[in-house]
Order: C-alpha cells, then structure tokens, then sequence
C-alpha cells in the first residue's frame, strides 16, 4: 500500500492542478486564442480533404501506378473518397467523446494524431499497388485526426464565445473551413510541380504547430460528463453509414457490362445493408439511457432545419467541385490552349472567385446574424446558390471567362450568406452539455452529402456520357485514320476511365491509344490532330454539357428545397446557455429561446 503512496500523490497533484486550472476563468483574451486555433485545425484538416484531387497525377506516378489501367480505378476513387468516408462516419462519435471526457482533448489528440499520419503519408516507402494502399490507409488514420478537430471545434468555439459573438466566430471557423477544400485545389497543384510528396509535407509544420499551440494555449471551458460509451449505437452507426457509403463508391466504378455498379449485387447489399443498419441505429437510440446520437435534439426546430438544410446544400455543393474542375479541365482550358497536364493547377486558379465569395459573405453575414438572425441571410443565401446553377446551367461548354467567374463569385458569396449563421443557428440552439455530439451530428450531415452527392452526380455523369460517347469517339476516331478494331476497343472502354482521364490532366486520346503503336502508324498529321488541344474536347462537348444539365438542375433543386428547409428554422431570439432539462435520461427539452432561435 505504501508502494502505491507516490504514485497516488503524484496523480493527486496532477488532478488537483488541472482542476485548478479549470477552475480559474479564460481571460478575455482566450476567445481570440480558442478561435485562431481551432481555424487553424478546420482549414488544415478540410484542405487535405481536397489538395489530393489535384496532385494526384504526380502521386501516382511517383510511386509509378497508373491509376486508369484495369483493377487501378479503386485506388483513384478510394485516394477521394476514403478520406470522406470517415470523416463522415466518426464525427458523431468523437463529438461525443469531446461531451465526456473533455472537447479540448480530444481536439489536441486530433491534431497529434493527423501531424503524425501527415509524417507517415510523406514517407510512403512502397511503390505500385503497395504504395497506394500505405497513402490510402495514412489518409484514413489523417482523416481520424481530421474529425477530431472538425467535431470538436465549432464546440469549443461556442463554449468560449458569448451569443452575442457566436455567429461571427462560428463564420469565421466554417467558411475558413469550405474555403480550405478550394484552397487545397490550389496548393495541390502549386505543390505537386515540386515534388508529388510536398503535397503532404506541407501539412508536416503546420499540424506540428497546431499540435503544440493547443496543448499550451486551449482548455476546458465546460463541465465534461464522464457517461457511458454507447457502444452498440456506435458499432450500428459506424458500420451502417460505412457499409452505405462505400457501395456508393463502387456504384461509381463499371461492373460487367454497365458504365456504373449499381447493379452489381455487392453493392446493392451494401446499399440496403447500410440503410438497414442505420434504421437499427435510430432505434438503439430511443432506448439506451446514454445515446451517442441525440435524436431528441430533432425537437428543437433550429436545429433539425438547420441540419436539413446542410445535408441539401452539401449535396448540391459536393458535386459542384468535381463539375467544375472536370469542365476545365477536360473541356474549356485545352480549348484555349491550355497542355493537358498544365490544366490541373489552372484549374484551381480559375475556381478563386468561388473562394473568395466564401471569404467575403461568411463573416459578415455570420456578423450581421448575431443582430438579427440566422434565417434571413441563411435562406437568401441558398436562393442565391441556387441562382447561380440556374446561370451554370444556360452558359455554353466554351464560355466567356468573366461571366463563369461572375457565377462562381455569386455561388460563393451565396453558400458563405448560408453557412456561417446556419452553424451559429444550429449550435446556439442545443444546450451547454450536448454542444459536442450537436457539432459532431452537424460535421456528419455536411461529410455525408459532400460523399453522397459525389456518388450521385458522378452516376449522372457517366450516364449521360455513356449514352452517346463510344458512339461519338469510334467514329471520331476512325475518321482520323485509327483502325476500326482499335476505335471499337477504346470506344468501348468504361466512359468512367476517360471521365477520370480528363481529371487527371491526362490527353484523353494520348492516353487510350498509348499502351499500343497505333499512334506510331498514323501520319503526323492525324497524330498532331487526336492528340491535340481540340479533337477530344470538342468530341466530348456534347454529351458532357447534356450532363452537366442534368447535375446542374439537380443542384439547383437541392438548393431551393434547403431554402424552404432554412426558412422553417423559426424566428430569431439571442440566448446565451439554454439549460439543458428534460423528460427522459439526459434527454433536453425545448427552452422558448431554443424553439425560436
């Protein structure tokens, strides 16, 4: 028993100084502190979601795969989408770790976790096939880390900030956050022409940074409670979203005979598997005494209409990103004369005006919805989102540069009118104690429709292209003197391959007609011709822009149902902490302030 007495002590000192430290009230200071940082984290960990897609040229072939050939596909989309996938299944579930056992540990363990796994994907030692599996697995353990900081943040900031503040503060935090996944754009291509691995060093220092600025500088600011795991609605929740969003994934990628996978019977189990598993989940929920996902907070009408909306206008914005960037770079920057592998980095050039409409209207606007509401600048905002896919949708394949930068520049400015006080809505509307799973559930709603609307308007896509393009390329090609088995075989390669072609920066054409000497046989003439800036864009004009009519009108749909949804929130009522009481086991009840918030 005295063995025991120095270590008992020890930890007696500990606990008394941090709850002594707990104790003792955050400067006046603290706020600017907690929202610097927590910036910081949600721009690093959204920025690696995206600064992948465009440098994945150069990753690819710096470990030496190509990432079209047959079997190689599933690297390409999992390299996406992996990194969605589990921010999308864990957040809940580290928001509510973050309720009970502290949201600034968990927070600071997130930022650890994602420096090392950034250290790890930077020092990938395999190449081929193993390689991409080593990126693929660090970028699901970053993208651990990642949640924890995205769960986590939005809390921390509304526990240091007063309500008064909350809408700015939270602006600030989420449109700092959207902005990273354009940012990424860019920085991926700057950095990729350096060396395909300074596409992860640069989240080396930063995270490092992060990771000791938050053990020094943030602290708890509530009152944690210990609880107990909900482990059988985690386990429901975790492998039921997981299980569903990965038959979206390979829904995405040909089987058999069709461009899609959606009839392949492995993904319909997965498709009805998952929602099985997550309609078990919702009824975990209703009776376990503690549940990981708070479904009685859908009776604060501020917070189910704010989370409706996000889910909407995630799915009419997740698609938006790889729309964009697959119509520059496949169609309109080749056109203007623009090397196919110089297009990924003007891509992310030409997709700022949309960064900087977030950067403009989130602030502000998260400024302007302490005083007077989250409702009115929120449902605007969508109705201008919506506006802008409306004027997507009636301009030509090859553009006029200013009016698409116009149209970009408004989708911006209308998605950051939208997202900060909707943040400040849905996070002002819960109680002090469930602010950490209500960010959690928040984070869950946005990653699931950015997941599920890459699913979706991929589908649509290569549907539409696969109604018309092998008809259009064989022919095109053998009126430029390709053999006629040679334009059947590569006309009748999966319409996905050469949508991801387009992606990659690749010469479409180049690219299908490389592996053999069908280029060697033809005269210079037809080489310069298919190979050139023109042939495959203007072959690939028409069924793309019939597509992109389709992913646009749905978009647009999605946004005006969002603002009906965000219209529905209820009026506007400034509250500080509303107390969390209830009628059933940790279950809040709506406070006057939380039903009108």
């Amino acid at each position: 028993m005295n063995g025991n007495a120095p270590g008992a002590g020890i930890r007696a000192r500990l606990l008394a100084r941090s709850a002594g430290r707990r104790a003792t009230p955050p400067g006046p200071g603290y706020k600017w502190v907690a929202l610097s940082n927590t910036t910081l984290g949600v721009l690093i960990a959204t920025m690696d979601a995206s600064i992948v897609i465009i440098s994945l040229p150069a990753i690819f072939r710096g470990i030496g795969l190509d990432p079209l050939a047959a079997g190689n596909i599933g690297y390409l989309l999992w390299m996406i989408l992996g990194y969605l996938l589990v921010s999308a299944v864990l957040v809940v579930v580290l928001g509510r770790l973050g309720d009970m056992f502290g949201r600034v540990r968990i927070y600071n363990l997130g930022f650890l976790v994602f420096a090392v796994a950034s250290i790890a994907l930077s020092l990938d030692p395999f190449r081929a096939g193993a390689g991409a599996l080593w990126l693929i697995l660090w970028r699901i353990v970053q993208a651990f880390g990642g949640s924890m900081l995205t769960a986590n943040s939005a809390a921390i900031l509304t526990d240091a900030f007063p309500a008064r503040q909350r809408g700015m503060a939270l602006g600030i935090n989420q449109i700092t956050a959207l902005a990273g996944q354009f940012l990424g754009l860019l920085a991926g291509g700057l950095l990729a022409a350096v060396d395909w691995r300074a596409v992860f060093w640069v989240s080396v220092p930063v995270s490092v940074t992060g990771t000791v600025w938050s053990y020094l500088s943030l602290r708890e600011t509530a009152v944690g409670g210990r609880g107990r795991v909900d482990w059988l609605g985690n386990l429901t929740f975790a492998s039921g979203a997981g299980i569903l969003l990965a038959g979206i994934t390979y829904g995405i990628q040909p089987y058999g005979g069709h461009a899609t996978g959606w009839t392949n019977p492995w993904v319909l189990t997965g498709l009805i598997g998952g929602v099985v598993l997550l309609l078990v989940f919702c009824v975990v929920e209703t009776r376990v005494a503690e549940p990981m996902f708070r479904l009685s907070l859908f009776r604060v009408r501020a917070f189910a209409a704010g989370n409706l909306a996000a889910l909407l206008t995630a799915i009419a914005r997740g698609g938006l990103q790889f729309m964009l960037i697959i119509w520059l770079q496949g169609i309109w920057l080749p056109l203007h004369g623009y090397d196919f592998e110089d297009t990924p980095l003007w891509a992310g050039i030409f997709m700022l005006p949309l960064t900087v409409g977030f950067l403009l209207a989130g602030p502000v606007s998260g400024y302007l919805s302490d005083r007077f509401g989250a409702r009115i600048f929120s449902t605007a905002g969508l109705i201008v989102v919506a506006g802008s896919f409306f004027g997507l949708l009636a301009l030509p394949v090859d553009f006029d540069y200013g009016l698409f930068a116009a149209l970009l520049l408004l989708n911006g400015l209308g998605q950051g009118m939208f997202s900060s006080p909707n943040t400040s809505s849905i996070m002002g509307s819960v109680p002090a104690k469930y602010r950490g799973v209500a960010s959690g559930m928040r984070s869950t709603f946005q990653n699931s429709g950015t997941a599920l609307s890459i699913g979706v308007f991929f589908s649509l896509m290569v549907s539409g292209l696969a109604a018309s393009l092998p008809k259009t390329l064989g022919s095109g090609l053998q009126a430029h003197g390709v053999p006629a088995a040679t334009a059947h075989q590569v006309a009748s390669l999966p319409p996905v391959s050469t949508l991801f072609a387009t992606f990659l920066g690749n010469n479409p054409i180049g690219h299908l007609l490389g592996p053999g000497d069908t280029l060697d046989r033809l005269t210079a003439a037809q080489r310069a011709t298919l190979t050139g800036h023109r042939f495959f864009p203007e072959l690939v004009s028409g069924p793309f822009h019939h597509g992109l009519t389709i992913v646009f009108s749905v978009a647009a749909g999605m946004a005006l149902v969002s603002a009906v949804a965000s219209a529905l929130r209820g009026g506007h009522e400034r509250v500080d902490d509303p107390a969390p009481t209830g009628t059933g086991p940790g279950a809040p009840k709506e406070s006057r302030a939380a039903r009108s918030s």
